[in-house]
């Protein structure tokens, strides 16, 4: 088969409710990737990473969080109206692969199985962290090794399973950040004061006694944009969800259209909580400032719950990682770009192969627990590569939009779901983009990391020269997503 568009040798319906391509099945419900997309945009980049990101940028962060989720917004948006174009894409990879070639297939889907790996061993980093919280004294590879084996045997069950965990690991989210706000504007209301003096207060957000909202100056509201960017990686992961999703065209694009007002409530009003009990220059960014500001309160108990939430969150986050490295393994599959056995399905229509790799391949991340200085350290080293690989992708899903306006207008018409000034705004995210891995150039501690991603893609380039050459010889043809049992 050709590259050409797939819109034109399937059809656009679905032809099973239940069923979706490939043998994966429709078993997520409207409330599974409701709360996957939400779970998506709250994670440790938030619940971790926001005190470092608040120690660099002052008050300014709220508007930093701003920033990114409406650049961010409008790729959801493309990624939407490129899935809803044909369910027969599994993923955005698939579009790549349609759009842009084999190659593009092959780069994106190992990228982003390989961006969620670095996540997952960030996110064993960020459990150590919540876990020595209460035993100092536990050996850090204990904790990631039960992890990884308890997300394993969750994830090999069945999708349901994992939308079930999702959901709930969802709602402890919503439920500790409503808590922080309540809490906050209580301590605000009584007047207050921590162990240093300082008196909670709407005064501490706005900072006029101690710089205003950019008290570091422009540099430190750029370099702000580091951890903060990290926050809102996963928010794709609705799009990942949707061909395991029934009735796509009513429940993703309700997922996508929910962003806006999430990211007001939980990050922005949870991030003013923050502030506006603790003043921005206290604040430790070596720990989590949700546990910080409830230990504030003297109740040991209410900081020991907000750890296990916090905990959870990171759970929650390497759980959704699990997932998404597993179905993107059995996608390149499928198209011969990676070995045929991830394409093997469980009984229960589970990647099982594909599942048991990529948890092979994340905990050897506690190895960074032992070679950084701190955990801190190694979760910024983490989280920049994810978020350089991740710029990557997303850059591959805009660019796969403006060939598909270009190539398919008819598609685009016909559509139901538009993306608002479609391509104009997808050269200002694109500029987006590149502006971010200026930023991430800026600071030794992400300069490092960032320096390893062009490795990646040399590794890519090899592998996929050696692959195509192996299928040339073969007789056969990588990318061209044949399934003989289905055209």
């Amino acid at each position: 088969m050709t590259q050409t568009d797939r819109s034109a040798i399937h059809p656009v319906g679905e032809p099973n409710p239940t069923e979706g391509a490939d043998g994966l099945k429709r078993g997520l419900g409207n409330r599974h990737l409701q709360m996957i997309a939400l779970g998506g945009a709250i994670g440790t980049g938030l619940f971790m990473g926001s005190g470092k990101t608040i120690h660099l940028a002052g008050p300014s962060i709220l508007l930093i969080y701003v920033i990114i989720g409406f650049f961010l917004f409008f790729l959801m948006r493309a990624m939407g109206e490129l899935l809803l174009s044909n369910l027969r894409y599994k993923s955005f990879r698939d579009v790549a692969e349609d759009k842009l070639g084999a190659w593009a297939g092959f780069f994106s889907g190992w990228t982003y199985w390989f961006c969620w790996i670095v996540i997952g061993m960030s996110d064993l980093i960020a459990v150590t962290s919540y876990v020595t919280w209460w035993f100092p004294n536990c050996p850090l590879w204990i904790p990631a090794v039960l992890l990884v084996a308890l997300l394993l045997g969750l994830n090999a069950v069945a999708v349901r399973l994992f939308g079930e965990i999702e959901f709930w690991f969802a709602i402890i989210k919503i439920v500790a950040i409503v808590a922080l706000i309540v809490v906050a504007v209580g301590m605000v209301i009584i007047g207050f004061q921590s162990p240093s003096g300082s008196h909670a207060s709407v005064m501490n957000i706005l900072n006029l006694e101690h710089g205003g909202w950019f008290p570091n100056g422009i540099l430190g509201f750029l370099t702000g944009f580091q951890i903060a960017f990290y926050a809102f990686v996963g928010i794709e992961l609705a799009g990942t969800a949707s061909a395991e999703t029934k009735d796509p065209h009513r429940t993703l694009p309700k997922a996508i259209n929910a962003i806006p007002i999430r990211i007001v409530f939980f990050y922005v009003f949870a991030l003013m909580a923050i502030l506006a009990v603790t003043p921005w220059e206290e604040i430790n960014p070596e720990i989590s400032p949700f546990v910080n500001m409830f230990a504030l309160t003297g109740l040991g108990v209410a900081a020991a719950v907000i750890n296990f939430v916090v905990l959870t969150s990171a759970a929650s986050s390497m759980n959704s990682g699990i997932y998404s490295t597993s179905r993107m393994l059995f996608g390149l599959s499928l198209t011969r770009l990676a070995p045929k056995a991830f394409a093997r399905l469980s009984k229960s229509s589970v990647p099982v192969n594909a599942l048991v790799f990529s948890c092979l391949c994340v905990l050897p991340g506690v190895v960074l627990l032992y070679a950084s200085d701190s955990i801190m350290d190694a979760f910024t080293y983490g989280t920049t590569l994810a978020s350089v690989l991740f710029i990557f992708v997303w850059t591959l899903i805009m660019v796969s939009y403006l060939v598909y306006r270009k190539k398919t207008p008819e598609l685009h018409r016909s559509s139901s779901y538009k993306v608002p000034f479609g391509v104009p705004m997808s050269y200002v995210v694109l500029g987006f983009f590149v502006v971010m891995l200026v930023i991430l150039g800026l600071d030794i501690d992400t300069l490092i990391p960032m320096a390893i991603a062009p490795v990646w893609f040399i590794i890519l380039g090899v592998a996929y020269a050696i692959r195509k050459q192996r299928a040339a010889k073969s007789g056969l043809q990588i990318g061209s997503a044949e399934h003989s049992d289905q055209e």
